[in-house]
């Protein structure tokens, strides 16, 4: 184990504090000393797989922040305290009181989403949401995470193999892209290679092994090729820096597989930065004109200064033949941009006052996080949030123009529908057509690069639930659910004001509980589904709200069923949940009413869990025809040899003797036990049921048979909702 001695911790504070003093406009030197001092405290007897105590993680990760991505002191002290809360005894209560509730809420966010970030396990859409939010509130959060990732996977090589393969994983599939997605294009690029050394660890070796084998002819061939066009450029009396730019390596490796060829034959492993220290961005186009004259452009010219990517990335890529007919990249931009390039939304946040940039603008650094989160509802599978939120970070993205000019981006495969939403709410709600490019089309088409979009609306349009099944931005997909739902609430409300009139005209009061019953009866799984058959007008309320007594008893007298229903299944050990839906709550379907020994499947609902129904249920029939990935494996929790509670609905001619024949029929067979029997008589005629222990169906219908045979015995069937 390294021990770190009092020199040695004074001699890493001097030097992060001149790095502070080098890249931030003001540093606090006195708080970026106490983080300092704490995080010390805190981490002294942790150490890392390495040997290096942990504390130097925390440290390393505050270089990073105030190097690579300086953005302020507060980001300095948040790195240093990063792991102090989550690992140490020290609460969040405390780093606020130490230093500020500023400080204290950034530390927060990175703790959260520490525990959140893991791939496709994510399994608490609320957690998923606290991340958004969290990034959305304070950028700080992110960046700091970043860094910390960074730092992680540049000391990889000390943990076990499997674990190097889950964090280069991750590390791939989330940061990498992430941190694209926020501008910081050098982090983005060493996330990728780190991650590639690891996941494929022959591969990357043998292009790192071509490229440094050709480093010498390469860095030759990139100064012959300058020395024109840096001579004309100093003539034009500009102002530049102009350097060769190495390939990642990870981005070769996709080359290589794209175009199915060899290392030697890409074209840009040649390629040249040139930098305009003017931030005028006509310059660059200036530039672009003097090496056109020097070398031939071929057709891979790139304009990213007028059309910049969503990240703000903005640059001129323009390929030429160089020397010897060899093709060469040259990249041109201003210092800004290469600021923003390198740095992302740091360097925004740093030229904000040079742009003079009105206060919304920083936010539209995370607006394709705000679309991800901002409307979705709690209750959305969290696996659907997760596949958006990917989907978001890799998509392509293409560009099409209102028809005054605007440029809207959206994601590659995007309708006209999307285009709408992206325009306002509003106009995606009201969409009713769309031309593209001057001519009508359906709205699933797919838009191109390039296309003109002219949205047609009409006050009478709404949502269309099946838009959901062809848009691709989380802002359409989100608001055309919210419609949805706020017009399903207003059908319920519609409904209910309905039947509370109806209520009032016939001067009618039912409880509450005689209501549950009659709802139930009528085969609704709750409240809502009721109200919209009411709003809908498919009910007759003068038949169920009658003004005779005697047909409101029958309503609820039939409901005797639901007491039997929750006696059987309170005598069963519970439902086998497929363990990858532990945990979810369930609950019995209403329309079928599944009891211990029915054939069984679940069905995952939105807001209510798991329903179970019982297979042969016509509503589940009929809802799995367009939702079959919705049905859950569950079975009955049974012990080898134990029964379950049956009914037996039961209805003969009143005679003498007849319950005593029932009792014996029942316990005669198989060891049958009943465990309670109820039976009513009117004019001559009985009717009742008993619940019986058994050990199957099977041995529930044999039960049944058996009574049949008795001739003053005229029905018995099994006791259910719909014998009730």
């Amino acid at each position: 184990m390294i021990e770190l001695t009092e020199k040695n911790r004074n001699d890493l504070l001097e030097e992060l504090l001149k790095i502070c003093k080098t890249h931030l406009s003001e540093v606090n030197e006195d708080m970026i000393t106490r983080a300092f001092k704490l995080s010390y405290e805190a981490h002294k007897n942790d150490f890392r797989s390495s040997g290096e105590p942990y504390f130097l993680h925390p440290y390393q990760v505050a270089i990073i922040v105030a190097s690579e991505m300086p953005l302020d002191d507060i980001s300095v002290v948040v790195a240093l305290l990063h792991d102090v809360v989550e690992d140490t005894e020290f609460s969040i209560d405390f780093i606020s009181e130490e230093f500020s509730p500023e400080v204290a809420e950034i530390v927060d966010g990175v703790t959260k989403i520490s525990g959140v970030f893991t791939g496709q396990d994510i399994t608490q859409a609320e957690n998923y949401r606290k991340l958004l939010l969290s990034m959305v509130k304070d950028v700080r959060v992110i960046l700091v995470k970043f860094a910390d990732r960074l730092h992680n996977m540049r000391t990889l090589e000390f943990v076990n193999q499997q674990k190097q393969r889950r964090i280069a994983k991750e590390t791939m599939d989330i940061y990498a892209p992430f941190a694209n997605r926020f501008g910081l294009g050098k982090i983005k690029w060493e996330l990728e290679d780190l991650a590639f050394k690891y996941l494929f660890h022959n591969e990357y070796e043998q292009i790192a092994k071509q490229i440094n084998s050709k480093r010498k002819e390469r860095e030759t061939y990139i100064k012959k090729f300058c020395a024109p066009l840096e001579k004309k450029l100093i003539e034009h009396g500009l102002r530049f820096e102009i350097s060769g730019r190495a390939k990642h390596i990870y981005s070769i490796h996709k080359k290589l597989l794209k175009q199915n060829t060899t290392i030697d034959n890409i074209y840009d492993l040649f390629a040249i930065r040139i930098i305009i220290e003017s931030n005028d961005p006509n310059e660059c186009y200036y530039v672009l004109g003097v090496t056109n004259e020097l070398y031939k452009p071929i057709e891979r010219f790139k304009d990213y200064i007028s059309i910049p990517k969503k990240n703000n990335y903005q640059s001129l890529h323009n390929t030429v033949i160089g020397i010897d007919g060899k093709h060469v990249e040259i990249q041109i931009r201003t210092r800004i941009m290469h600021e923003i390039a390198e740095k992302g939304v740091a360097a925004h946040w740093k030229y904000k006052e040079n742009f003079n940039q009105n206060d919304n603008e920083l936010e539209d650094w995370v607006n394709w996080v705000r679309d991800i989160f901002h409307n979705v509802e709690k209750t959305e599978a969290p696996r659907e949030v997760l596949s958006s939120f990917k989907l978001n970070l890799y998509q392509d993205e293409i560009y099409a123009f209102t028809p005054k000019g605007d440029l809207k981006r959206l994601p590659k495969n995007s309708t006209p529908v999307d285009f709408a939403f992206e325009i306002h709410s509003k106009v995606g709600y009201n969409c009713i057509g769309a031309k593209v490019n001057g001519r009508i089309v359906p709205l699933n088409t797919m838009l191109h690069s390039g296309d003109q979009v002219d949205i047609i609306t009409s006050k009478n349009q709404k949502p269309n639930k099946n838009w959901l099944q062809f848009v691709q931005t989380l802002k359409a997909k989100s608001s055309i659910r919210k419609y949805i739902n706020q017009e399903e609430e207003r059908i319920i409300e519609s409904g209910k004001e309905i039947w509370e009139k109806k209520l009032k005209k016939l001067k009618k009061v039912i409880q509450q509980e005689d209501f549950a019953k009659i709802v139930r009866k009528l085969k609704y799984e709750n409240y809502n589904q009721f109200f919209t058959a009411v709003a809908h007008n498919t009910l007759n309320l003068d038949e169920i709200i009658s003004p005779s007594e005697k047909l409101i008893e029958k309503h609820i007298e039939e409901f005797e069923f639901d007491d039997f229903a929750e006696f059987a299944r309170s005598s069963n050990k519970g439902i086998i949940v497929d363990k990858e839906y532990s945990g979810i709550e369930h609950s019995f379907a209403r329309c079928c009413n599944p009891i211990p020994g029915d054939p069984i499947v679940g069905y995952i609902t939105i807001g209510e869990g798991i329903k179970i129904h019982r297979r042969d249920c016509h509503n589940l029939i009929h809802m799995v025809k367009s939702a079959e990935h919705k049905l859950v494996p569950v079975n009955w929790s049974t012990e080898k040899g134990a029964s379950f509670v049956a009914g037996i609905s039961i209805r003969g001619e009143d005679k003498p003797g007849l319950l005593s024949f029932i009792s014996n029929t029942i316990t005669s067979y198989n060891n049958s036990n009943i465990k309670a029997i109820n039976i009513s008589t009117k004019d001559s005629v009985f009717s009742g049921s008993v619940a019986v222990f058994v050990n199957d169906l099977d041995h529930l219908n044999r039960l049944i048979e058996r009574l049949k045979k008795n001739k003053n015995i005229f029905q018995v069937e099994r006791f259910d909702a719909t014998s009730s």
